[in-house]
């Protein structure tokens, strides 16, 4: 996988040398808006790069035997971390960074590998199970590739 973004890189990097700074920094803003929108989608759709389905939630027990509003719905995990205000893109003529910044990037570093976290600020310790956030995915490398196709018009 890192020999496919190696060439992809090496493939857009010579795409845009011919291109002016600013011109560079914009399409890669544009490049990184794309992928985070891709990102955002996939975190919705609660697929892991490799498509596989992100671990189910641990049944909390002050809902079990609940029935109502709360029981019936199925709230999605990282509703709000997938949001622009959470994700966040950096984008200058030599790089793209799509990711999360600040009090989020702590919890999506402990889902996206797995680490064991506080459930409250004082209560007990709980290992989450690992459900990869950001990722390459074969579309994603595709969608940069036809993004760089698509806003780098000579």
């Amino acid at each position: 996988m890192s020999g496919d973004l190696h060439a992809l890189e090496a493939w857009a990097g010579a795409l845009l040398a011919k291109l002016q700074p600013a011109q560079r920094r914009a399409i890669n803003h544009k490049v990184a808006i794309d992928l985070r929108r891709s990102q955002a989608q996939r975190i919705k759709a609660q697929q892991g790069p490799d498509g596989t389905a992100y671990p189910a939630r641990r049944r909390r027990k002050e809902l079990k035997g609940k029935n109502g509003r709360i029981k019936r719905q199925k709230a999605a995990m990282f509703a709000k971390i997938r949001t622009a205000k959470h994700m966040k893109v950096k984008a200058t003529g030599d790089q793209i960074e799509v990711g999360f910044f600040g009090w989020v990037a702590r919890v999506a570093h402990v889902h996206q590998f797995g680490r064991q976290e506080r459930v409250t600020k004082k209560g007990h310790f709980y290992t989450y199970p690992k459900r990869q956030l950001l990722g390459f995915s074969e579309s994603d490398k595709s969608l940069i590739r036809e993004a760089f196709l698509r806003y780098a018009q000579f």
